[in-house]
Parts: C-alpha cells; sequence; structure tokens
C-alpha cells in the first residue's frame, strides 16, 4: 500500500468514528428530552363507611347557583317551616333533604324553563344543628353545632360532668320517625375501651342527659 494511500484510510477511519460518536450523543439528546409519561391517576378518596350525609335544616344558608343563569342562582335562607323561595320555582321543602336531594329537585323543577339545568348546592352556613345537653354537667344548655360532633363534644362544650355526674347512665334522646329513641352512652365504658367516635356522634336536636 502506498504512503498516500495510508493516509487517506487513516483520515477516513477518523472521520467514520466521529460521525459515529455524534449519533449517539444526539440520540442520547432526544432520550433525555422526551416527555416523561403522565403520572397513572389517583382514585378519588371514597367516603367514610358509615357516616350519614348532612340534612338541611330551618336556618340554614344555602348557596343556589344554576349555571349560566344568573336570575335563578342566589344565597337564600331556609324558613321556619323548612322551605325555600326561588325564582321559577314553587316554594320548595329543603329540610330533611341532603344537598345533592335538594339539587335533584331543583333540576326537576326549573326542567320546565331551562333546557338541562346545571344546578349545584352547597351549604353556606350552618345554623341548625342544635343539641341540648342537661343534667350534672356544668353548663347545660342547648348549643348550635358549626360541624358534626360526638357525645363527648357536647359534654365538653357544656364544661364537663359535675362531681356526682353518673356517667354510666347517659341517655341521648333522639327524635325518629317512630318516636323517640333512648340511646344508652356508657361513658367510662367507653373511655375505657378506646372505642371508635363514629357511633357517638350526634344529630340534630338530640338530648344528652346526665343523671
Amino acid at each position: 500500500m502506498s504512503r498516500n494511500a495510508a493516509r487517506l484510510l487513516i483520515v477516513l477511519t477518523l472521520l467514520t468514528a466521529a460521525t459515529g460518536a455524534r449519533a449517539q450523543r444526539s440520540g442520547d439528546r432526544r432520550r433525555d428530552a422526551a416527555p416523561a409519561p403522565p403520572p397513572a391517576a389517583v382514585p378519588a378518596a371514597a367516603p367514610a363507611p358509615g357516616v350519614e350525609p348532612y340534612r338541611i335544616g330551618p336556618e340554614d344558608l344555602l348557596d343556589i347557583s344554576v349555571w349560566n343563569n344568573d336570575a335563578v342562582s342566589r344565597v337564600v335562607p331556609v324558613r321556619p317551616d323548612g322551605r325555600i323561595s326561588l325564582p321559577l320555582v314553587p316554594d320548595m321543602q329543603a329540610a330533611g333533604l341532603t344537598p345533592v336531594e335538594l339539587r335533584d329537585a331543583l333540576r326537576r323543577s326549573l326542567t320546565a324553563y331551562i333546557t338541562s339545568p346545571e344546578v349545584s348546592v352547597v351549604v353556606k352556613e350552618v345554623h341548625s344543628f342544635k343539641v341540648s345537653v342537661l343534667g350534672e354537667v356544668k353548663l347545660p344548655g342547648r348549643y348550635e353545632l358549626k360541624s358534626r360532633a360526638t357525645i363527648l363534644d357536647a359534654i365538653a362544650m357544656a364544661g364537663g360532668f359535675n362531681e356526682f355526674a353518673a356517667r354510666a347512665r347517659i341517655v341521648v334522646l333522639r327524635q325518629s320517625g317512630a318516636g323517640v329513641q333512648r340511646l344508652p352512652f356508657n361513658y367510662s365504658d367507653f373511655v375505657t375501651r378506646n372505642q371508635a367516635q363514629e357511633g357517638t356522634l350526634l344529630r340534630p336536636n338530640d338530648i344528652v342527659i346526665v343523671p
């Protein structure tokens, strides 16, 4: 092989190696720049089992919104008779319903005037959740709650037990369709066993009696 041919072979070899290196770096950059796959969707948390939805009561303040219809959308109070007033809708019973149930009832009523109405109902302020704590507590009386509360919460709001309170013989009086229920509650047993508090949640107009 001549000297010139040898030189040409060396140059071609170097050019081939450089081209391959540049191609590899370009491929690496493309892989680095490739967008990461979207994260897997996280399922929404399921509601806690055994927890009943809130039911609207008299004096609650409701934020009712009808999409693309400001004439009907407004904040309305629930009257003492449990009903609400809105344009286009006859006076409607709201007390005793959940926000979802009231939303569905409003949709049905508005369908006569609005095509496929989209309605939302939000409890803006809670004023109907009241319970009474009577008997051997320091501050017996009627209390307005702003959120869910347990028997222990109610007793704490009433200042706690008096010295001679019969903590094992507490009773909750609850109005139901079948009449008044008497629900016994043993504070001493509850604390000793460290039981879950979900079963001691109060409902509006419950009466806690500490003998």
